[in-house]
């Protein structure tokens, strides 16, 4: 069988699992935001915050919340790791410095997962499994959290509440991600990955020397890693270490996991706004997005020229022969569309035009399907944009799903749409053009200045993945990044929750034979064609200086 025929029927193979899965877990998630019951585990968690679920806040009470629990997750997250030298099973590493304690606990807390160091050489198992896995769970809670607020606002009208933070907190992780984190595990353990506590153990021989290797709770990490659409690896490799991700039926029930949540949620939009057919047009432009971006990726990596890549069936550098090219450049797209940052293949070894399709799906703003939470409520803030700019065109008033979008509506989704691009190449500027920071540059030209952009672009959009040449564990960039990945995650959701705040105060207004149908194959094509627009207007001139310059020349 080829490369390419293989890369397709596992690309078909991953379209068919996520449509099964589609509508019985998006029902689940629009029966879990909706219920007014809680478990027991569910009220004992209550008790122990303080928190009172049935209180109904509006989006300034709201938005304290998640800030609050976000606050108090990163210095958490950075007192354990400037402890680790004092806790159990830390595997004898010392205290995590400063500057990289701050940039690890900022990532995780972001749902961003950016790592500047080696996973199996600097964190314990108390670190990994106490700090950074219960973030992978809360984080992506968070983001689900923010998302249901928004869609409540659609929902609701002539009233300003949102629902109850912590109530969506809490069910989001106890009956959506830990459910299918538990069978997750269990499906990764059957494959290979290792599930322990084991120490630091010599393995063989390795180049003259031995090689050494150290074992933890892999499995439960990895599984949450993908479904919270996180990144963040145990081991440096990510998953591309066979720890991690033992086998081609591993590596893409892993891409399963990453998409799984993220689509599912426009059913669960489509079923709380009680028009399912609405679900079905965000889907839609997601999928549209996601299939080509898939398919421009295969091409440009099975696209090779010369004997050297004939002879190993595409561009295999940087790639696990476990995988081959097909699944390397479909976990890549899936990857970079979303916010999760794990990798199978090492993303500055692909073609220069394969580099800047993974640096354009961070900056569409990932939200095809993007984040667990943040592509839900990305994509509805670009599907606002989209009725405005139709409303624009025949001179009227938009409406979306009843409500009017003026001038308090498009002035948060505006800056919604603002703030990641403006810290992306405000930093970016500032990296290239201070004489420190270049010096983590591994290679000079377009190719060093993707790095630096990529770096930023994962940053500022909560991905988390890297070109592995830039070496990011400096000062610079472990502030500049950690202060990226923050502004980037929680400033956008204060204009999310505004906006979100300022719908449900409305009351519907009646459809006419004027209002543009936003259920429709017309709308969904007007909703792409946005996304593609904005994003080439904002990120063109610096793509052509790195990706672009780069994959022209080769």
């Amino acid at each position: 069988m080829s490369p390419v025929i293989a890369g397709v029927l596992q690309l078909l193979a991953l379209i068919a699992a996520l449509a099964s899965a589609y509508r019985p877990l998006g029902d689940h998630m629009a029966r879990v935001y909706s219920s007014e019951k809680h478990l027991e585990p569910e009220k004992w968690i209550y008790r122990a915050i303080g928190a009172d679920p049935t209180v109904d806040m509006r989006w300034p009470a709201y938005l304290r919340g998640v800030l609050a629990f976000s606050a108090v997750s990163v210095l958490f997250l950075y007192a354990l790791q400037r402890a680790q030298g004092i806790l159990p099973g830390s595997l004898g590493f010392s205290a995590i410095d400063p500057d990289q304690a701050f940039n690890t606990a900022a990532s995780f807390v972001a749902n961003t997962n950016w790592q500047s160091y080696y996973g199996e050489q600097a964190m314990g198992h108390v670190v990994q499994t106490a700090g950074l896995a219960v973030q992978n769970f809360v984080s992506a809670a968070v983001g689900m959290a923010v998302a249901v607020a928004l869609v409540r606002g659609f929902a609701r009208s002539g009233t300003g509440a949102l629902g109850n933070f912590w109530a969506d907190l809490v069910r989001g992780t106890v009956r959506i991600l830990l459910p299918i984190a538990v069978v997750g595990a269990l499906v990764l353990v059957a494959c290979g990955a290792i599930q322990n506590f084991a120490g630091i153990h010599e393995v063989g021989q390795f180049m003259g020397g031995t090689q050494q290797w150290n074992g933890g709770a892999v499995a439960s990490q990895e599984v949450i890693k993908e479904l919270g659409t996180n990144g963040g690896g145990y081991f440096n490799a990510n998953s591309a270490h066979p720890f991690e991700n033992p086998t081609p039926f591993s590596n893409l029930f892993e891409i399963f996991l990453i998409l799984l949540i993220p689509f599912a949620l426009t059913r669960t939009f489509g079923r709380m706004v009680g028009n399912l057919r609405q679900g079905y047009a965000i889907l839609a432009a997601m999928g549209l997005i996601w299939i080509g971006f898939t398919a421009l990726m295969m091409w440009t990596e099975f696209a090779h020229h010369g004997p050297a890549l004939d002879a190993a069936g595409g561009a295999m550098e940087g790639k696990e022969t476990r995988f081959g090219i097909g699944a390397s450049a479909i976990f890549s797209v899936a990857t970079t569309l979303t916010s999760t940052g794990a990798v199978n293949s090492f993303h500055s070894s692909y073609t220069g035009l394969g580099g800047g399709l993974q640096l354009l799906g961070m900056q569409l703003g990932e939200i095809a399907p993007g984040g667990v939470g943040s592509g839900l409520y990305g994509m509805l803030i670009m599907a606002i944009i989209a009725v405005f700019v139709a409303g624009l065109m025949v001179g009227r008033t938009p409406e979306y799903l009843g409500k009017k979008i003026g001038t308090r509506q498009i002035k948060p989704a505006a800056c919604y749409i603002l703030i990641t691009p403006a810290l992306v190449l405000c930093f970016t500027a500032a990296a290239m053009a201070l004489p420190t920071p270049g010096d983590s540059m591994a290679n000079p030209g377009a190719h060093g200045f993707s790095e630096i952009l990529y770096a930023y672009t994962s940053g500022a959009n909560n991905n988390g993945s890297a070109f592995a040449g830039l070496n990011a564990d400096t000062q610079w960039f472990n502030s500049t990044i950690g202060i990226a990945m923050l502004l980037g995650r929680f400033l956008p959701m204060v204009f999310v929750l505004a906006l979100a705040g300022s719908l449900a105060e409305q009351r519907p207004v009646p459809g006419t034979v004027g209002t543009l149908r936003t259920d429709k194959p017309l709308y969904a094509g007007l909703l792409v064609a946005t996304i593609v627009v904005i994003t080439g207007l904002t990120y063109f001139p610096a793509l052509a200086l790195g990706p672009l310059a780069e994959g022209l020349a080769s």
